[in-house]
């Protein structure tokens, strides 16, 4: 019996090995974003049934939004159907081909036999679909969702669109979440009113981009000037820097905090308790968007720390305020 015991042990450990390998091995294997998927908006109506079961199977493989691989579909070539140079034959102006117009260079690096008929068609939407996922999902995706976008097409105007795209693509219960994961994380709170869902769309769209102190966009934020931007675009006037932020309130009790609060920290040099020195925007699940400090990007973190110091909510606040003038920290 110790034997029989002994073997099946081992032919565990056998398996358990053979699906570390072929996750590691095989593009998108072992991992799952099913979890992320956004459900379908009624923008979603115009995406081929075809196209949108391929965008959801590689969503779910790569762990990126179903949506954000449409709406990228949706640019290059409107899902297929376009009828310029490229999309079904030979490649456009700049030499890209197939449905998500990749480059030949960039194909022959992250081209997928989606389908599994042992070649990798550039034109196959089967194979070019799973491709973009790849590729996105080398350059940052889902975390740094709009750096992964530029790698795609350096132009920030793109960019922009592609983010755009996808929130048409979401159920509106999921506008916060409006990229599935692909856009910087799983928000699975929902924001308590338009004004917040504004801010943390307009926040979101910002991921990505450089740290510089004292900006306020639209290339670089700095911290404060990153919140400042957000409520700016929602319509709702905030003072410039994180301290002034910080006194013109309302405060929320910690543990209360929702989607679209301000989150406060008393960090960095000359900083005090009345004076917090680095401020990001809560996006549920306990993570915020926030511009950290030089050498990094607007992105997504966790804000559960030795440092917090608290929330306000900008949205019970709508009194226009004279803005601060100087750079925040």
């Amino acid at each position: 019996m110790p034997a029989v015991i002994a073997a099946a042990i081992a032919l565990l450990v056998l398996i358990a090995v053979l699906v570390a390998v072929i996750g590691a091995v095989i593009p998108g294997a072992g991992s799952s974003g099913a979890a992320c998927q956004p459900a379908l908006g009624r923008g979603a109506t115009d995406i081929p049934p075809a196209y949108l079961a391929l965008y959801r199977k590689a969503g779910a493989a790569y762990g990126i939004g179903w949506n954000m691989l449409a709406a990228v579909g949706k640019v290059e070539s409107d899902h297929g159907r376009g009828h310029g140079s490229g999309v079904r034959t030979g490649t456009n102006f700049a030499g890209a081909a197939g449905p998500m117009q990749f480059l030949s260079g960039t194909w022959k690096a992250f081209g997928v036999d989606g389908n599994k008929d042992g070649r990798k068609d550039i034109y196959d939407p089967a194979d070019a679909i799973p491709a973009a996922a790849r590729y996105l999902k080398h350059n940052g995706a889902p975390g740094r969702i709009r750096a992964a976008l530029f790698q795609y097409n350096h132009s920030d105007q793109y960019v922009d669109l592609v983010l755009r795209q996808a929130r048409t693509y979401a159920a509106h219960r999921d506008a916060a979440d409006s990229g599935g994961c692909a856009d910087a994380g799983n928000f699975t709170a929902l924001p308590p009113g338009k004004a917040a869902a504004e801010a943390i769309a307009f926040a979101r769209a910002q991921l990505g981009k450089p740290y510089v102190w004292g900006a306020t966009g639209p290339r670089a934020f700095d911290c404060s000037g990153l919140t400042y931007a957000a409520y700016r675009a929602a319509g709702i006037s905030i003072p410039r820097v994180s301290g002034a932020q910080w006194r013109h309130g309302p405060r929320i009790p910690t543990g209360r905090e929702q989607p679209g609060d301000l989150v406060f920290f008393n960090s960095g040099p000359g900083t005090s308790a009345d004076n917090p020195g680095h401020v990001g925007l809560v996006v549920g699940g306990g993570r915020m968007i926030a511009a950290p400090h030089t050498g990094t990007v607007v992105q997504v973190q966790p804000y559960r720390r030795s440092t917090l110091l608290g929330f306000t909510r900008p949205t019970a606040n709508r009194r226009a305020e004279t803005t601060v003038r100087g750079a925040g920290r």
